[in-house]
């Protein structure tokens, strides 16, 4: 497949973001300061939690990467710095995704050909085995291919990742991501999304293990270029989950759907979600929504939400955001208990409605099972 990483016409054209919320990207470390915590992009993050990723590292490995059988036709290739900076979509815009692109041990980039219609879900594991690793991986899409990518991240490490995310035009991808961390892994990182011309991009994002801080870009290659974003979060006591999502309208006629939601149980939970999307001047007729929704299951947690909208340009087609976070819908559990529901079903089957309608998105029946399973156990633990 050949990359084509010079920058399109519409992106050359648009103008640089002036913002506290968009840290100027650059692969310099010494271009991100140490956070204090005080710097927007880091208020609520628990630093001292993340502080070995945001130092570098002496002795570094990766994790152990498996692919599962049936991936025939993609490859998987090292790459030299050079070139993974070339195929990214972005530089770093934080420390640790600097860190981690800097000091990964394989860049590596997985490669689907142009016009592939892959039947079978290419499934990638990451393991991790105690230690520091860092990652910087590169995925490209090539033009109209059709692909479903899964990477599982599994066992105990303290992991930093770079991804870079190339549709091409006209291609189709869903991508799911599930950060199933067994206790006490850190994950941080940026992974970012460019979508091609008349692309359809599909990305669910399940957090469910371990500390996790991610931040989320997605940006458009020209005009007809579609996103949806999903997310789902399990946030246990003295647990952490911080994900941050910026969609950048920087072409016409283009769309984006995000909505995440998170459940939180357990004195210190803290979920931290924030959505922001910048509609350029050049942008018109797109539309554009993003939700967060999060139930709170006992006392003692905290979830912060914080949904964004910049817009340039009053030629759209829509734009809006939600957010809401709460316990358990009184109509709702009042609904099933008139009907001679008890109550600990009750909750339990408003819980499971909360989080179906993300994980049927996902469409690999395995991943889904093991999903409602943890949604189970969670529900267990609360009762």
């Amino acid at each position: 497949m050949s990359v084509t990483t010079e920058q399109p016409a519409v992106a050359r054209a648009i103008e640089t973001v002036e913002s506290h919320l968009h840290p100027t990207p650059s692969w310099a470390v010494e271009d991100h300061p140490m956070p204090t915590g005080r710097e927007e992009i880091w208020r609520f993050t628990p630093i001292k939690r993340f502080n070995d990723l945001l130092m570098p590292a002496t002795e570094l490995g990766t994790l152990d990467w498996s692919l599962a059988p049936g991936a025939e036709g993609v490859t998987v290739t090292e790459l030299t710095a050079e070139q993974a900076r070339d195929l990214a979509v972005e530089a770093p815009v934080d420390r640790i995704a600097a860190l981690a692109a800097e000091q990964t041990v394989y860049r590596t980039h997985i490669d689907v050909p142009a016009e592939a219609e892959l039947t079978k879900p290419v499934v990638f594991t990451a393991k991790g085995n105690q230690g520091q690793a860092r990652d910087h991986y590169v995925l490209t899409v090539g033009r109209f291919a059709k692909a479903t990518v899964v990477v599982k991240f599994e066992g105990t490490a303290t992991y930093a990742e770079k991804l870079d995310v190339v549709v091409g035009d006209g291609a189709t991808l869903n991508l799911i991501t599930v950060q199933d961390w067994a206790e006490g892994a850190v994950h941080g990182g940026q992974r970012s999304i460019r979508v091609g011309r008349d692309a359809s991009v599909k990305t669910i994002t399940v957090s469910i293990g371990g500390d996790v801080r991610i931040q989320e870009d997605s940006r458009f290659e020209g005009p007809g270029g579609s996103l949806e974003q999903f997310g789902l979060y399990l946030v246990d006591g003295g647990q952490h989950i911080e994900h941050r999502l910026f969609v950048d309208h920087n072409a016409p006629h283009t769309s984006s759907n995000v909505d995440y939601r998170g459940a939180l149980q357990g004195k210190g939970a803290h979920s931290v979600w924030i959505g922001d999307v910048l509609i350029r001047k050049v942008a018109e007729g797109i539309e554009t929504y993003e939700s967060n929704k999060n139930l709170v299951l006992t006392d003692g947690c905290q979830a912060d939400s914080v949904p964004n909208l910049e817009i340039e340009t009053g030629e759209i087609a829509g734009a809006g955001h939600s957010s809401t976070t709460g316990r358990f819908d009184d109509e709702q559990l009042f609904y099933l208990r008139s009907r001679g529901i008890p109550e600990s079903d009750a909750r339990r089957l408003v819980v499971h409605g909360f989080f179906w309608d993300i994980i049927r998105r996902i469409g690999i029946e395995d991943i889904e099972a093991h999903l409602l399973d943890i949604v189970e156990h969670e529900l267990q633990v609360v009762s």
